[in-house]
């Protein structure tokens, strides 16, 4: 009996250290690049939470921030591609195609950026690169949306100041759409170009001198890094503006219509655990956000003496008063 109690005692012992090391399993890491820790990214941790990852005990994010300069982008790439992590996720052209050139082997994960099929980003989106996948906010197309907004919000509209980042390739895109949609509804478009922050208040400069009937700011990372300086400005120049990301609203500039990132980063987390549980990204096809927001901001509006039409308001998912 001893004998046996003995041998069961010297086989719990060799197995202790197993079982031991399985549950303390080692942490996933992955990098995360963007140019601020806004609300999607803070939406996203909260959802891996919710899948089960706890950021510091079974999951370690290498956070990456450009603060305004994508120009750091290729350089926070590399370190993360030398850690290494198991997966970047990145937000926004810049950041993905700094990714893409420094990695063809660890998966890169798009929480969300603009077009990535005219950008040459991907080839496809039903078939991407075999390490790249995620989500797309189609800020392309709506570009058109937003000059049409502007139009029905100033029915006399014919000169817009466009801010724009000629650095990003999406901003190429993009303003080909603008300049068709300012074609057609015969109104002439003036291009300022800010391609870091420290451009950023020149080119504001430039807009208020050029008096123009209102302004659109276009979709871009390094633009909303700065958008207190530039709702700002539009406000002290007593210019209508309109802008791609709600985060502009919410620092009281007039208007903003755009795919709602936070459920993009939320669905990007969804396959960010797909992708650790030994998931191809080849086989997580490249997803088009279906929800999007037009957000109005009164305050704003009554500060500029506009009146939003009742057929504007209507629209809108949020009215800020």
């Amino acid at each position: 009996m001893r004998r046996r109690n003995f041998l069961a005692l010297m086989a719990a012992a060799v197995s202790w250290p197993k079982r031991a090391a399985a549950q303390i399993a080692k942490p996933r890491r992955i990098g995360l690049m963007a140019n601020l820790p806004l609300p999607p990214i803070q939406r996203f941790v909260q959802k891996l939470t919710q899948l089960g990852y706890v950021e510091g005990n079974n999951i370690i994010i290498e956070y990456r921030f450009g603060e305004g300069r994508d120009d750091r982008f290729p350089a926070f790439a590399a370190e993360l591609v030398a850690l290494p992590v198991e997966v970047i996720v990145v937000w926004g052209n810049p950041a993905a195609f700094a990714a893409k050139r420094a990695t063809t082997t660890i998966p890169i994960l798009i929480g969300a950026a603009g077009d990535v099929v005219n950008t040459g980003l991907i080839a496809s989106v039903a078939h991407p690169e075999s390490n790249l996948t995620g989500f797309v906010a189609l800020n392309v197309e709506l570009e058109e949306k937003r000059v049409e907004l502007l139009r029905e919000v100033i029915p006399n509209l014919s000169r817009v100041a466009v801010l724009a980042n000629s650095s990003n390739p999406l901003g190429r895109v993009n303003l080909d759409t603008v300049h068709r949609a300012a074609q057609r509804l015969g109104v002439t478009v003036e291009v300022f170009d800010a391609r870091n922050s420290q451009d950023v208040g020149s080119a504001l400069a430039e807009v208020k001198a050029s008096q123009p009937d209102a302004a659109l700011v276009a979709a871009d990372t390094l633009l909303l890094s700065e958008r207190r300086q530039i709702t700002e400005m539009m406000a002290a120049s007593r210019i209508p503006a309109i802008y791609a990301f709600k985060e502009f609203s919410d620092a009281d500039g007039l208007l903003s219509y755009g795919a709602d990132l936070s459920v993009l980063f939320e669905r990007a987390a969804d396959y960010l655990n797909r992708l650790l549980q030994g998931e191809k990204p080849g086989n997580l096809p490249v997803q088009q956000a279906t929800t999007f927001e037009l957000i109005i901001n009164l305050k704003a509006a009554s500060a500029l003496g506009l009146t939003i039409p009742a057929d504007v308001l209507i629209q809108a998912n949020e009215v800020i008063e």
